[in-house]
């Protein structure tokens, strides 16, 4: 019986040691890869730097609807209705229609604009105020500026429109709702292009890693024989090969991530005096943590299977002689 015990303490220690050694032979592999990749600068510089500009050029434009649909949002908060009045309503009339529509759920406030106030604005918008003088009457009606709660979902707009146009005193309801729905439909179709486009650069860049593997296996074409040689197998002898992917697809990602970066650290101050010329204040998004490491991953994955293929591919067409 203690011998039984001891043999069963052993084999949890076993598998310990075993996959210690396992871990071990990866990381000096991992190393090893890096090292060589750091001996030719020049070449995997190159190699890396292409990765990336095809990696940040789908990032670069996911960034800019993300950005696009950030001001769309707003845009949705600011829909306001125009309603306006009859000619023959009072001043009071409006100010208690104001009120009585304030008081429902899926509004969040109401502005009165009176039709003096409306006369005002426009003498000194429209640079007319002399000819607006010679008038008899003011042409203009109370107008009420109904702004929605954020609540509202696009069906209850518009039956808040149809129940705002219903009313004995309003003349017309005005909302120019149209452009911003046409502007997320293009936001939408934008969205399709950049998968497409991302599946095919990242079609091209396991092209380009699966060619450059490949070259490196040629180039090892007799250290591999002679590793074979000695009873290598294809997955060890393949292993070095795809540790170069992950690193390519790695740094490439990165790389593309320090592009993009730089990219919104020049297009800052531009857009923050364009900004200010409209009297507003913008502020550029950057790539979240998700996003940062959803390219990275993305890069590591493509080095990887660009990689595997080559080295799967032309691995058992070397045989030692």
């Amino acid at each position: 019986m203690a011998v039984r015990h001891h043999k069963e303490a052993m084999t949890p220690a076993r598998a310990r040691g075993a996959f210690s050694i396992w871990i071990g032979r990866h990381v000096n592999m991992a190393g090893q890869s890096l090292g060589r990749l750091l001996r030719q600068p020049f070449a995997s510089l190159m190699i890396v730097l292409v990765i990336a500009v095809t990696l940040a050029l789908p990032a670069a434009l996911n960034l800019i609807v993300k950005n696009a649909a950030a001001v769309s949002g707003s845009w949705d908060n600011a829909l306001d209705f125009s309603v306006f009045l009859s000619r023959d309503i009072s001043l009071d009339e409006a100010q208690n229609l104001a009120q009585l529509i304030g008081q429902r759920a899926d509004v969040a406030n109401v502005s009165l604009i009176s039709a003096q106030q409306a006369l005002e604005e426009f003498k000194l918008q429209s640079g007319f105020g002399d000819a607006m003088d010679q008038l008899s009457q003011n042409p203009l009606p109370h107008t009420l500026v109904v702004r929605p709660s954020a609540a509202n979902t696009s069906e209850s707009m518009v039956l808040l429109r149809e129940e705002l146009a219903n009313l004995p005193e309003t003349d017309l309801v005005q909302v120019d709702t149209e452009w911003v729905q046409r502007f997320h439909a293009i936001l939408d179709i934008v969205r399709q292009a950049i998968l497409i486009g991302s599946v095919l650069l990242g079609t091209a860049i396991i092209v380009i890693i699966g060619n450059t593997i490949r070259l490196d296996i040629q180039n090892r074409r007799e250290e591999i024989e002679v590793t074979k040689l000695i009873g290598a197998s294809n997955a060890f002898v393949r292993r070095p090969f795809l540790w170069s992917g992950f690193w390519y697809g790695l740094l490439g990602g990165l790389l593309a991530i320090a592009l993009v970066q730089y990219g919104i650290y020049l297009l800052q101050p531009p857009i923050a005096r364009l900004a200010g010329l409209y009297q507003s204040d913008v502020n550029l998004l950057s790539f979240d943590l998700r996003e940062i490491g959803v390219i990275v991953s993305v890069g590591v994955s493509l080095g990887l299977l660009g990689s595997w293929f080559a080295a799967a591919r032309h691995m058992r067409r070397i045989e030692p002689r």
